[in-house]
């Protein structure tokens, strides 16, 4: 099997003339030339994957499809005897993680379209998940990935809700920061599901509720059907156990959205992790840009369950890098950036999940509090500056 693939993100991403401080020595100063040098390099690595893809690929996301269907209908199985509840609700959440990360996601980002096959095709898929997939390619696949990281323009900094960098102007309402991380993990979908309809922007008056519009039947469909299954057909199918099932399928979608939600802030947002203007991203090439992915972005090492239950978002710099390639190759490719970053002097952030979780944390009780360069601005719930 051969393979063709297309690119999720633009050939030619928004424009940066990187310029690190020279004071800082993991992020030398590179000349154009050097960036240049360094973006062929990279696509070297993307074509090298893409001329290489074939049964073994298939195989791969067919079997990991295969065994969250098992694990999906051994936890439907077992609410029927309750004393195995807990197992239950195991193996619904892991149906749940795997079908989220290592399938919806990179299902979703186009990294299995050269398949040809339906059930795998990202302008088809639809995930287990509140959100609605459309409106999640877009808000994720398009503007993310290709401003990743750019103040104003990614809204996946703090999800419109936190205070992530200290170049968001600081106000009092930033001192609920802890608190809406921690209701922004346990209802992680929800707010992936609201996240187009810019609820900051709404409440400060910067947009109107009848722009959202066009977004609601689709949201409504999505949150309809989604909760049909999981909290009203699935328990009736269970009869006199109709509660227990209910309240397994709730905690199956709260341990999804914690571990969604761990993975994915490990990856974005631990000490080392930098963020853009929007004037330092003008006129990128594409050097430029992966070397914006890298700085953006951190890894979480691990064993080989690990990453797969990540979708291989462990290897959140490779993604970021390639988000179109199969998130199974990443771990193959780590190496090798890694190698590649270390020649340019480039920062490689990765660690264990411990460090990177205690990272993040700090990160988010540390800027609810104002910093020296922020200045406060009215009370309000204001969250990220015009994030797009």
């Amino acid at each position: 099997m051969t393979a063709t693939i297309s690119t999720s993100v633009k050939t030619e991403p928004v424009r940066r003339n990187v310029t690190v401080a020279a004071s800082d020595p993991k992020n030398p100063r590179l000349t154009r030339e050097q960036l240049d040098e360094f973006g062929v390099e990279m696509d070297v690595i993307r074509q090298r994957i893409i001329a290489s893809l074939g049964e073994e690929d298939a195989t791969y996301i067919r079997n990991i499809v295969k065994r969250q269907q098992q694990f999906e209908v051994a936890g439907r199985a077992l609410f029927y005897l309750p004393p195995a509840w807990p197992l239950a609700v195991a193996a619904l959440s892991i149906s749940k993680i795997l079908e989220n990360m290592e399938i919806g996601h990179n299902v979703m980002h186009g990294q299995y379209d050269w398949l040809g096959d339906p059930k795998l095709n990202s302008r088809i898929y639809d995930w287990d998940n509140v959100c609605p997939g459309e409106q999640w390619k877009y808000s994720h696949n398009y503007i993310h990935h290709t401003y990743t990281n750019i103040l104003g323009k990614d809204r996946d900094i703090g999800y419109g809700i936190l205070r992530m960098d200290e170049d968001q102007k600081w106000n009092p309402y930033y001192l609920g920061n802890p608190l809406y991380a921690f209701l922004l993990m346990v209802g992680f979908e929800w707010g992936v599901a609201m996240h187009d309809l810019e609820a900051d922007l709404i409440l400060t008056g910067k947009k109107k509720w009848s722009e959202t519009k066009p977004l609601h039947r689709g949201m409504l469909r999505k949150i309809g059907n989604q909760t049909l299954k999981d909290y009203l057909l699935f328990p009736a199918l269970t009869g006199p156990f109709f509660l227990s099932t209910l309240a397994g399928n709730a905690t199956a979608n709260l341990v999804r959205n914690i571990w969604a939600f761990n993975i994915i802030f490990c990856g974005h947002f631990p000490a080392g992790v930098s963020t853009f203007t929007e004037k330092e991203t003008e006129d990128e090439s594409r050097g430029h840009w992966y070397y914006r992915q890298i700085l953006g972005s951190a890894n979480i090492t691990g064993g080989k369950t690990f990453h797969i239950l990540t979708g291989n978002l462990s290897h959140q710099i490779e993604h970021h890098l390639f988000p179109d390639l199969p998130a199974r190759r990443y771990p193959e490719v780590a190496a090798e950036v890694r190698t590649i970053c270390e020649k340019y002097g480039i920062a490689y952030n990765t660690g264990p999940l411990g460090k990177q979780l205690f990272s993040v944390a700090r990160k988010i009780c540390k800027l609810a509090l104002p910093t020296r360069t922020s200045a406060a601005e009215p009370t309000g719930p204001v969250a990220v500056p015009n994030a797009a």
